[in-house]
């Protein structure tokens, strides 16, 4: 093969992997221009109720839609704190998540465990029937839950009340499920050896599958934490007139009227009610993306 010959080969090549240099830069352009808006469309709703929670004089449905709010203040968001027992409802959210997402999750990983590492005649009939529940929406069960917290004397006493926002909530099948996952991803000989050591299957799940499958307990921690957290109807359920009990979604229920309502002293509690959502997620969103993707896998 002759100079020229080699030199014409290499501009081939060059010219060739220049191309496709040029074609992967067109495609990398085209798909963050993609989820570039599609990110704009999500997150502009919440950015809206941010500018009018500081906006303080104007109108707030003009078009086009801005995003600096007119006349800038933290006006509304005194008026929160004047309209709405806020400390008191945020103490409240505070307990609910507390004991609903410890409670849930203790229960979840416990439930997991027989389910993917046991052997028991059933065990998958048994799992795919408590996953079937899922095609059910959670209203479906307010009638029968109220009757059964009213029926145990849950609903005489402010704790009483506490304890029936959080018991339906317990049994996440959700929860069940993903831990179920990460538990099929641990070796069985893991388990053999420790059984063969003398160790007892709640010492196993102690000692062996928690530690394993931290990061998809982190994962579920954090869903059950925006759930308890964000959980609305059944309060107003169980607590009923009494503001002074009602966690702080349900609270802000009274920023509204029944024929109209204060749009920036609305939108300041909401953003109120995210920004310890917002703050969970950022703590522990490495733990959260890890935990779902081993759910996943498993």
């Amino acid at each position: 093969m002759t100079r020229d010959q080699t030199n014409s080969q290499l501009e081939q090549a060059w010219a060739l992997r220049q191309k496709r240099r040029s074609s992967q830069l067109i495609t990398n352009v085209i798909v963050y221009v993609v989820l570039f808006v599609i990110a704009f469309i999500s997150i502009y709703p919440f950015l809206w109720t941010v500018r009018s929670s500081f906006t303080t004089s104007g109108g707030l449905f003009e078009f086009p839609p801005g995003l600096w709010p007119t006349s800038p203040g933290i006006r509304n968001y005194v008026e929160v704190f004047q309209l709405v027992p806020i400390a008191r409802q945020i103490l409240n959210s505070v307990i609910i998540c507390f004991f609903g997402v410890g409670g849930s999750v203790l229960l979840a990983t416990l439930g997991a465990y027989p389910l993917a590492k046991m052997n028991f005649p059933g065990r998958d009939a048994i799992f795919y029937a408590i996953l079937a529940t899922l095609i059910l929406p959670n209203e479906a069960g307010l009638i029968v839950n109220f009757i059964t917290t009213k029926t145990l004397g849950l609903l005489q006493s402010d704790a009483g009340k506490y304890v029936a926002i959080i018991l339906p909530a317990l049994g996440n099948v959700a929860g069940l499920f993903l831990m179920r996952q990460a538990y099929l991803s641990i070796p069985l000989e893991l388990l053999e050896a420790a059984r063969m050591d003398g160790a007892s299957e709640l010492t196993i799940w102690r000692r062996i599958m928690l530690p394993l499958t931290l990061p998809t307990i982190a994962a579920f921690s954090i869903l059950q934490f925006v759930a308890f957290w964000n959980t609305f109807l059944w309060p107003i359920i169980v607590i009923g007139s009494d503001r002074q009990l009602y966690p702080l979604s349900a609270g802000l229920l009274d920023l509204s009227g029944s024929f109209a309502s204060n749009t920036r002293a609305v939108s300041a509690g909401a953003v109120i009610a995210t920004i310890p959502i917002i703050i969970v997620f950022l703590f522990f969103q490495r733990y959260f993306m890890r935990g779902l993707e081993g759910a996943v896998k498993g």
